[in-house]
């Protein structure tokens, strides 16, 4: 027979198994070493943003190209040099696109000199999404928090498993569900282009010559491509920018997906969450257009989902006294 002391220990083992990742990560993880954490997050970003309105949909994108290679280990920020030959930083989906390390080091500076050795680079990314998407009136959350930070980059694998905008909602749902993520994360996370810009490089083949007919994307609002066609025309600036959301740019709501309603989706992978026959994807675009409150529910959870892939903890990989760089180096 099991001694109850033997089976308390039984059914703790059990719970953490079934729950491996609200084990390995926990909201109050600094609240003896550093319980000022979230506020010098949150004081850092809101100062960004008095200067920047682009800066949170900047920080909560450098979350999500962190997690998906490699894990949520601040790989992202690693600057190349000594024995990272190549960074993350100068991948396809990264370079010339991925903004905001300066604020991530300011954030980094202001939280060495509260809690010195203390935060990882990992969860400091963690904690600037989550205030970048408060500050900008979307939904606030506990953050869960525990991560240490990575020893390598992985250039090949931000080229390969961070999705690219031109691609098919097959291969982009293959994607999420690679890292651990189902159709409701990838609608909801696709939210975030609810603020912030893309370049014209990321979606001009959908303006005049889609997938080589010599015709725009047929899903593309007449009056929307007109209008992006003026911003970005055949052999202009690719890295003009445009609004991901041109009813509310700076705003965290829900009108990301009303404009999928009205075929004003940025990109192809926006647009091809509501216009992909028979796609399980159609019903959530529907719900969270007609329902706010459910999307940041939604939002929220998934964001706590994408935050919990492969995270390094315990004694696993480091805590970097300087985001760009591993310790020694």
């Amino acid at each position: 027979m099991f001694s109850p002391k033997f089976y308390s220990i039984f059914t703790v083992l059990i719970f953490l198994l079934l729950n491996p990742s609200h084990a390995q990560l926990t909201s109050t993880f600094y609240s003896n070493t550093c319980p000022s954490v979230s506020s010098i997050v949150r004081n850092v970003v809101q100062q960004a943003l008095q200067n920047d309105p682009r800066i949170t949909a900047s920080l909560t994108r450098l979350h999500f190209h962190d997690c998906f290679v490699n894990g949520c280990d601040a790989s992202l920020l690693l600057d190349q040099g000594g024995n990272i030959t190549l960074s993350e930083k100068n991948a396809v989906p990264n370079n010339n696109s991925a903004r905001g390390f300066d604020v991530v080091d300011k954030i980094k500076t202001s939280v060495e000199n509260s809690c010195p050795s203390v935060v990882s680079c990992a969860d400091i990314l963690a904690l600037a999404a989550e205030a970048s998407v408060s500050l900008s009136g979307g939904p606030s959350w506990n953050v869960l928090l525990g991560r240490r930070d990575g020893l390598i980059a992985n250039q090949s694998g931000a080229n390969t498993s961070i999705p690219n905008p031109t691609e098919s909602l097959a291969n982009v749902t293959a994607k999420f569900a690679a890292v651990g993520l189902n159709t409701s994360d990838l609608v909801a996370l696709s939210g975030a282009h609810t603020f912030g810009r893309g370049q014209c490089r990321f979606f001009n083949q959908r303006l005049f010559n889609f997938s080589g007919t010599g015709k725009p994307d047929p899903t593309l609002n007449s009056t929307y491509l007109a209008t992006l066609q003026q911003n970005c025309p055949q052999n202009g600036s690719g890295n003009t920018l445009n609004n991901l959301d041109p009813s509310s740019p700076n705003n965290f709501d829900n009108n990301y997906f009303k404009n999928l309603l009205k075929n004003q989706g940025l990109l192809q992978t926006d647009q091809e969450l509501f216009s992909t026959n028979g796609a399980a994807t159609i019903s959530i675009v529907n719900n969270f257009a007609s329902n706010q409150t459910a999307f940041f529910e939604a939002f929220v959870q998934s964001m706590i989902n994408m935050g919990n892939i492969s995270p390094l903890i315990g004694s696993q990989g480091e805590i970097r006294s300087d985001c760009k760089k591993v310790n020694g180096s």
